[in-house]
């Protein structure tokens, strides 16, 4: 099933906030430092996060930019391409990633790897990739010495400096190589790359969205041992906002009754009474976008949109929502054995999901 949604603005208020670690931009090493916290200078301070990948499905990329998403200026440095060497995976960043950024305010630092090391395991795969850290210093400059959006700075980096990003990617590629012995990809298909964004961003934005409509497709037929569903309808939303992005995503399940439609994202944990908060912050990054939406459509036809964040485990003995009395919760928190941490978690997520009206159930899956 197909469903296509509209967004014009993001409101959204984050009770699950993260103490992050505060670094002075003097010390500060976009390699060694947490995968998000403040950086502080003397004309202010930012929070910033990291991905190790410009793929958005490794190492929860979602959680570490929704860690800062409550603090005043946010950046997030993402690699525009990561080759792991011709015996292992090579992804490019797209279009609608940076697109989601900029509609959730966060400035973009493009980035790239500049030094690595051999695997062990494998012949041709490098380890242990690390950015060009003076780079990132020096973006971090610019960014503060900035006074338009996120938006303009993005698009302002795509037009302006990402044919001179890849050159970077391709020198230090193949000094990488050099060094460590290590067979990468072929280059063609980082020139192939370089010139999709030099005609226009137009070409970029399609060749990104065919990438991703590829992968929407492969992970619609693709059931997650981390979801567990009470129905396997997983289906296909395509989400259209005022910037002109589009983001091909896939909701784990759809229920719908009426003129409501509610859409599901799944979390599930075997051995653990919730899913770890890595999970349930990604899942929340979706909310945010869920319960923005304006407009949902199937096949012409107008729902209301209830988007809902599905939390079940194994170890899990009755059910509660956040919409359950104050006395049910108490009881589950006795029948379950919840530590009074976990229990603090539970009531700020609950807090979050009523703030910004959407719904999070806790069962057994």
């Amino acid at each position: 099933m197909q469903i296509n949604a509209t967004i014009t603005g993001i409101k959204y208020q984050i009770f699950l906030t993260s103490d992050l670690e505060r670094i002075s931009l003097e010390k500060f090493d976009i390699n060694t430092c947490p995968t998000s916290c403040i950086i502080e200078d003397k004309k202010g301070s930012f929070a910033i996060s990291k991905w190790v990948s410009p793929k958005r499905t490794r190492s929860y990329p979602y959680e570490r930019v929704y860690n800062t998403l409550s603090n005043g200026k946010k950046i997030t440095v993402i690699p525009v391409v990561k080759d792991e060497g011709f015996d292992g995976d090579r992804d490019f960043i797209q279009w609608d990633t940076i697109s989601l950024m900029s509609l959730l305010d966060v400035y973009v630092i493009l980035a790239y790897y500049s030094v690595a090391e051999k695997s062990k395991k494998y012949k041709n795969k490098i380890t242990n990739q690390k950015f060009d850290n003076q780079y990132i210093i020096n973006k971090i400059n610019e960014i503060s010495a900035y006074h338009s959006s996120a938006l303009h700075w993005n698009l302002k980096e795509l037009k302006d400096n990402f044919s001179d990003i890849i050159d970077n990617v391709k020198s230090s590629y193949l000094e990488i190589s050099s060094k460590s012995g290590v067979k990468m990809h072929n280059e063609q298909g980082l020139d192939n790359f370089q010139e999709v964004i030099k005609s226009s961003l137009e070409e970029f934005m399609i060749f990104s969205r065919k990438k991703a409509k590829d992968a929407q497709s492969r992970e619609f037929v693709t059931f997650q041992p981390k979801e567990s569903l009470q129905t396997l309808t997983k289906s296909k939303i395509t989400i259209t906002n005022y910037l002109g992005g589009q983001y091909f995503l896939t909701v784990d399940e759809i229920l719908i009754e009426k003129d409501n439609i509610k859409l599901i994202e799944a979390k599930h944990s075997k051995s653990s009474i919730l899913p770890s908060k890595s999970d349930i912050k990604d899942g929340l990054l979706k909310m945010i976008l869920y319960s923005n939406f304006q407009n949902i459509e199937i096949e012409e036809k107008s729902y209301n949109a209830i988007p809902i964040l599905l939390l079940t485990s194994t170890k899990i003995n009755a059910e509660i929502s956040s919409k359950s009395k104050k006395s049910k919760i108490e009881e589950f928190y006795k029948q379950n054995n919840i530590k009074i941490v976990q229990q603090n978690f539970i009531e700020m997520l609950f807090e979050e999901a009523n703030t910004n009206h959407f719904l999070v159930i806790l069962n057994k899956g």
